[in-house]
């Protein structure tokens, strides 16, 4: 008698709207399946359309498309004798929902739709779908007439319900079911069912991936069983990174586990279990078997076909492993150049312009392009024909193989340092090193002739000729002298995007990289429409602490020596008069505040949720060895200030890789006004009256410990 079951689960680069891509990857995934022996595949959430539709999941031809889709993987050769689980929308009785769709030797077994929707931070999935409400019930779902042709079935259950095959009982759950407190998987356990299947569409966020195993490990070591998770991967329409982690857990073990980051756009991960090891796990313990007892059923769809097989005593099964995490600077190393990369093939332009300004945010950026570079190197090498012919579409070289990673980089990046007046000798230097080192192709330009231009423009018609502070000038003159170098920069980096390769005889057009950091644009530290608006910005969503992390990484793992001397380098925006020839702005004091002030404010604002006096109260505790509540209080007031006088800037923000959980971006993950009056009399009022409340307390403590 069988008891070992082969199962299978995917990571999937799909492609929003793409359904011919789609299609070909879904179709891959199962032929790879069963090469490997398997008879159950799972594949992850809306992996027909693509998750990121967005408002097009508003429109039928989405819908339309999806089912012709699910006709081709019906009639498929290659879907037969393998029960086949993916996503799409289905719309039933008029009502939208994110659903599942089961089938096996075209006969369509379940739609399960998705019971508990994610509708926050990044994801706003009730926009367009509404959760499957009717616990352990089902309807009939009546098919569109072409798969009604192709299935030979008029209606089929649509609802919450699970799988009984001839040797075992599957659940499904989709995506945030798994992250919510009363979880699918708890009753379906206890209803007797040994595998649960998880589609999510998760994106990468730093640090994120502990959390996402130990509720997979967690779910099967308290309730026994297997649990599959399939995930998407890569870029599927905008700023998030679905970052795969495909992983199949046994009785609170994982017993196989997908990449995190890779440019292979199909992954299968399969694993052999042995379903007895599920039945005498669950047996030893009485208060799960007590709890079964009493459970109320789900409706079981019946299933006429056998996971296991007769003859698999000498079938090997999986051992547990230890899972492998990589490190934050490994993350910001990977998860944005397969962001970029992907970024780059799909817009068919010819590779990036980045403005190299010799500080760190620029030089992190330019890392993470050379790390593409690498990556895309090694999959060449390691066989992997899609990104060979995507490389060659971008150099316009049918016949290039790219092997040197530095070699690849002066194909595919072009650095440019502005130089301007106020510009150092020592940030020219270093990013011309730092552009040597990846190979990326450096050029030099000055900015002064055209900043001249615009002030002769403006000297013509007002009169007037601003000057910087330091030579007389009002806050008003200095900081639009300042703004205006940011802004031709802006200018300029487009123009040499547009037509640097056209004056090397090269065809096509660059994207331009942004280098804005999350805490330069949470404080609103950058010029609107200044250099930091570009197409794209890899480090967008990561902290200046970290990033200082990563390049010490890259100095290390990429042999990058030029970053050593731009690490230790003050940051500065090198915008006002050099002071005998040395630079006489830092960031941080034109900033009023410390880079690592600012990752704790965006914590607190975002994560924890807090207002101004929120914040006061838990920073006097937080900060109670370093600073007086008074001292305090001037900090959280000061930052709240700037925070929202340069609000406003966050609804221009280049779209940014989203991998920090307090990201100020506007367009999408913080949803917060852009005016503001700047001057919170009432929660400053508030601030200043427990300040002065703790200050009279102290005072009188003291007195009576002199007393």
């Amino acid at each position: 008698m069988g008891r070992k079951v082969t199962l299978a689960t995917c990571a999937l680069n799909q492609w929003a709207l793409d359904f011919e891509g789609n299609l070909n990857r879904i179709l891959q995934s199962i032929q790879i399946a069963k090469e490997r022996g398997a008879r159950y595949r799972l594949g992850p959430e809306l992996e027909i359309c693509g998750y990121g539709c967005a408002d097009h999941f508003y429109e039928s031809d989405t819908i339309l498309h999806s089912f012709q889709v699910l006709g081709k993987l019906l009639e498929s050769p290659v879907t037969t004798d393998i029960i086949c689980d993916v996503g799409m929308p289905v719309m039933h009785k008029n009502v939208r929902y994110n659903c599942r769709v089961i089938f096996l030797n075209k006969k369509i077994l379940l739609i399960r739709p998705k019971m508990i929707m994610a509708n926050s931070g990044n994801y706003r999935e009730l926009r367009w779908f509404t959760p499957w409400s009717k616990i352990r019930e089902v309807e009939d779902h009546f098919l569109p007439r072409t798969i009604q042709n192709l299935t030979g079935q008029d209606t089929v259950p649509f609802g919450n319900a699970i799988l009984s095959t001839k040797d075992t009982c599957l659940g499904t759950e989709i995506c945030e079911e798994l992250w919510a407190p009363n979880s699918p998987h708890i009753d379906m356990g206890l209803d007797g069912v040994e595998i649960f299947t998880n589609s999510s569409g998760s994106h990468h966020e730093l640090r994120k991936a502990h959390l996402r195993v130990d509720l997979v490990k967690s779910t099967t070591a308290k309730n026994g069983g297997i649990y599959l998770l399939s995930n998407l991967k890569g870029c599927d329409s905008d700023r998030l990174y679905f970052d795969g982690c495909a992983m199949i857990s046994l009785n609170g073990d994982i017993v196989a586990q997908g990449s995190q980051f890779s440019l292979n756009d199909v992954e299968v991960l399969t694993a052999t279990i042995d379903l007895e090891d599920v039945r005498s796990y669950r047996a030893q313990f009485s208060s799960r078997c007590i709890s079964a007892s009493k459970v109320t059923s789900f409706h079981r769809v019946k299933v006429d076909f056998p996971l296991t097989s007769f003859d698999d005593v000498y079938l090997p099964t999986c051992d547990p492993i230890q899972w492998r995490y990589h490190s934050p600077e490994e993350e910001i190393s990977l998860g944005p150049a397969c962001w970029l990369w992907d970024y780059l093939r799909r817009s068919k332009q010819s590779g990036f312009l980045l403005p190299l300004s010799g500080g760190v945010d620029s030089a992190a950026t330019a890392c993470i392009v050379f790390s593409m570079c690498r990556l895309v190197c090694q999959a060449v090498g390691a066989g992997n024909q899609e990104v060979q012919n995507d490389a060659r579409r971008i150099v316009s070289d049918d016949t290039y193989t790219p092997r040197d990673p530095c070699e690849f980089c002066k194909r595919v990046l072009t650095t440019c340092y502005m130089a301007s007046e106020n510009s150092s000798q020592d940030t020219c230097s270093r990013a011309k090193q730092l552009a040597v080192q990846i190979g990326s192709y450096h050029l030099n330009l000055n900015i002064d002739g055209a900043v001249k231009c615009l002030i002769e423009i403006f000297h013509l018609v007002t009169g007037k000729v601003p000057q910087f502070r330091v030579h007389g000038g009002s806050s008003r003159e200095n900081l639009a002298l300042q703004n205006v170098q940011a802004r031709i920069r802006m200018v300029l980096a487009y123009l040499f995007a547009q037509l640097s390769l056209w004056t090397r005889g090269l065809p096509g057009g660059l994207l331009v990289l942004g280098s804005a950091n999350v805490d330069e644009s949470l404080r609103g530290y950058l010029t609107k429409y200044d250099c930091s608006s570009a197409d794209i910005n890899p480090i967008g969503g990561i902290s200046k602490t970290d990033l200082n992390s990563f390049i010490q990484y890259s100095i290390e793992i990429f042999q990058l020596t030029a970053l050593r001397g731009i690490l230790s380098a003050p940051p500065t925006a090198e915008l006002e008069p050099l002071s005998n020839g040395q630079l006489s702005q830092n960031d941080e004091d034109d900033m009023g505040m410390t880079y690592v002030e600012l990752s704790v404010y965006g914590k607190l604002r975002k994560i924890m949720k807090t207002g101004p006096y929120s914040m006061f109260c838990k920073l006097i505790h937080m900060w109670r060895r370093i600073c007086s509540p008074r001292q305090v209080a001037e900090k959280v007031k000061y930052f709240f200030r700037m925070y929202s006088i340069n609000r406003h800037k966050m609804t221009t923000l280049t779209p940014s890789y989203h991998a920090e959980s307090y990201s100020p971006d506007d367009n999408r993950f913080d949803l917060r006004p852009f005016l503001y009056n700047t001057a919170w009399v009432w929660q400053f009022r508030c601030i200043d009256e427990q300040v002065s409340s703790l200050e009279e307390h102290r005072e009188i403590h003291v007195f009576e410990e002199l007393d």
